[in-house]
């Protein structure tokens, strides 16, 4: 039946070599089941649903690839937006998780539109390259301050906003042993890392008393707290659009970057240089997206870590398949993971920072036109704690310093139309 769905042997591989990749490439993102909750739940949102939720959604997104788009990429709640979430439209911007969800519902139902009469295509060709590299970069840096100020090693300090916290005791201290172990996991290429530098880091945080075991399996949390919350009182608002635009914004641009990442290591583009499936690609992160709000997460992406399973030959949709059978075995393991502290998390958010900062190497930094504005994307993002107004001052940068330069042919008219919006934002709103 697998063979005659997916067509194994046409695309040189095996059941066993399948489930193998599948298992690689759950073991290399699982992290995110610990993450994703402790990131959220600084919203307010009850983290035991959220483990629910983030588990639901990856399963949903994760079969969608493998079923619709048969394609050996898993998905999730995407690291970044999950933090633009919590931190800028919550915390920030002061909007309750609910407004979050519905943001959410709405962006993913945008995308499945854009996807079906093909205009993601022409909302990709439409930015420039290097602000697509600047966001990546710049939601790096963020993520990394975040995970440095949820471990204590950064805090607030009244004279220079920030300054190094007490790194010799508690929380600060497990993250930087969890940073150590888990940046030696990664030198030394072990399958797994990530998810092995929190398991050890949580270990060690036992004998500290800041990690407290509840137990190892049991029924998976209620989903009900989170389950449908959506609040459509302000889905006209002007925030309610930014909102919706920069979700929408970094999952297209996100996954994109993915799929031609981990398809050009796979050698699986096309003569033209095209991803297989790539529309239902897209309409996979769509449905997975829309569960996601559903169920009560962010917004769900393809996920970097799927180039694992392809490195262990992975090639069809058997390899999601398997990855989506272990996200679903882990809802048992709920008690265990939601153990973990915030701790044990921070120097996966640190590192995952450093992760995505390699788009930053496709910057041209001799051309001023184009390394101010995306110098003002990636630096805006964790100084101004909002991965919104990043993208916002750097767009803005681009085209004023394109435009009175003379260079505004580089400028596209969508990009005109964005920089009109974001001007307009910031004289009446702001």
């Amino acid at each position: 039946m697998f063979e005659k769905y997916f067509h194994l042997k046409a695309n040189g591989t095996t059941m066993r070599t399948e489930i193998l990749a599948g298992i690689t490439t759950f073991l290399t993102m699982a992290y995110i089941l610990a993450v994703n909750p402790n990131i959220l739940a600084a919203t307010g949102m009850d983290k035991g649903a959220l483990f629910t939720a983030t588990a639901v959604a990856s399963i949903v997104g994760t079969l969608a690839m493998s079923l619709l788009a048969k394609l050996p990429f898993a998905q999730a709640p995407g690291m970044g937006m999950n933090a633009f979430f919590a931190f800028t439209v919550c915390l920030g911007m002061g909007y309750s998780w609910q407004f979050a969800l519905t943001a959410i519902l709405v962006e993913g139902l945008i995308f499945l539109v854009l996807n079906f009469f093909n205009l993601r295509a022409a909302i990709v060709d439409a930015i420039p390259a290097t602000l697509k590299s600047a966001i990546s970069a710049g939601i790096g840096l963020f993520i990394a301050f975040v995970g440095l100020q949820s471990a204590g090693i950064v805090v607030k300090n009244d004279a220079t906003m920030v300054s190094l916290g007490h790194i010799t005791s508690g929380t600060a201290l497990l993250a930087l042993i969890g940073l150590i172990i888990t940046s030696v996991l990664l030198i030394k290429k072990v399958k797994g890392g990530l998810l092995l530098g929190i398991i050890a880091t949580a270990i060690i945080g036992i004998p500290m008393g800041i990690t407290k075991f509840t137990g190892f399996m049991d029924i998976p949390p209620s989903p009900a707290p989170l389950f449908f919350k959506f609040d459509f009182a302000q889905i006209f608002t002007w925030d309610m659009l930014i909102v919706v635009f920069t979700f929408l914004f970094v999952d297209v641009f996100d996954t994109v970057g993915t799929l031609i990442g981990v398809c050009s290591k796979a050698h699986m583009l096309d003569e033209k240089g095209q991803i297989p499936n790539v529309k239902k690609a897209f309409y996979s992160d769509a449905i997975g997206t829309i569960s996601g709000a559903v169920f009560g997460t962010s917004a769900v992406t393809t996920y970097v870590e799927s180039a694992s399973g392809v490195s262990e030959g992975g090639r069809t949709g058997m390899t999601s398949l398997i990855t989506a059978g272990c996200f679903a075995l882990a809802l048992l393991f709920a008690p265990l993971f939601l153990s973990i502290p915030g701790a044990a998390t921070a120097p996966i958010l640190i590192l995952v920072g450093l992760m995505m900062l390699d788009p930053i190497k496709e910057i041209d930094l001799t051309d001023f036109s184009e390394a101010i504005p995306a110098f003002m994307c990636i630096i805006a993002m964790p100084l101004t704690y909002s991965i919104a107004e990043g993208i916002a001052l750097g767009l803005l940068a681009y085209v004023l310093l394109n435009v009175i330069s003379g260079k505004f042919k580089k400028v596209s008219v969508a990009m005109y139309i964005l920089a009109a919006l974001f001007i307009l934002n910031y004289i009446f709103i702001q």
